[in-house]
């Protein structure tokens, strides 16, 4: 983990053997059942972090009739595209969700001088690190289980995602209602239900994250992670690996 900024909690031998009884017992069962039994669980203290991504689009149409005042952020590193920020007030108009930014202690101008210029080019992994992990540790602290977008088909680091389970780097219950599903499935219930979700999308790009570390794919590349840190042996920012 990571000491410099909290400590996390640990779970009991009682908990883990909960977490696996009940991602057995919703795995494949429809993701608004898995989302109405974490909110029955843990709210009010359950969240969900977004970075506007069709999935998370998805899962806030779901909270706004399950339970619409579960606490929801976006981690604004300052780096986002326009129409992400954007999305965020589509989002508030369709479904009354107001979804909160959480800003890094510093300005991009600040952290830029701290070192030496863009950290991004140089050392993404810290950049995201600063940036995203930091912020997501001193607010998840505040909750007991947060709500994921990942899918199981996103990426081979994503592959064995159960339904719930202890994240043991946040120290909180991590519920991933949207594992079993496909970019398909995804999309087909946005396109059907007329989720709102960032227009990047339909101009080649996959996967939106930081605009400096995103970039257009060619067409045929269908991998949902494409696009992201080119040139780098990196696939993550870290929210979601151990």
């Amino acid at each position: 983990m990571h000491p410099d900024i909290f400590p996390v909690a640990q779970p009991t031998k009682e908990l883990l053997e909960e977490l696996e009884a009940a991602s057995r017992s919703l795995d494949g069962k429809p993701a608004e059942e898995i989302l109405a039994w974490a909110v029955r669980r843990y709210f009010p203290r359950f969240t969900m972090a977004t970075a506007f991504g069709p999935e998370g689009c998805l899962i806030l149409s779901m909270l706004a009739k399950i339970e619409p005042r579960v606490y929801v952020f976006n981690l604004e590193t300052g780096y986002q595209f326009q129409e992400t920020l954007e999305l965020r007030d589509r989002i508030a108009q369709k479904y009354g969700i107001v979804v909160d930014f959480q800003y890094p202690e510093t300005t991009v101008e600040q952290y830029e001088a701290q070192h030496g210029g863009p950290l991004y080019v140089t050392n993404p992994d810290q950049c995201c690190f600063d940036r995203k992990v930091r912020i997501l540790y001193r607010v998840t602290r505040h909750f007991d289980a947060w709500a994921s977008g990942i899918r199981r088909d996103q990426s081979p680091i994503r592959a064995d995602t159960p339904i719930v389970r202890w994240d043991k780097k946040f120290g909180l219950v991590k519920v991933s209602p949207l594992a079993n599903w496909t970019k398909q499935d995804v999309w087909k219930r946005i396109v059907e239900e007329k989720v709102p979700y960032n227009p990047l999308h339909d101009r080649g790009y996959p996967s939106v994250g930081c605009w400096p570390c995103t970039r257009r794919v060619l067409d045929g590349d269908s991998d949902d992670r494409a696009g992201r840190w080119t040139g780098f042996a990196k696939t993550e920012c870290g929210l979601h690996t151990d």
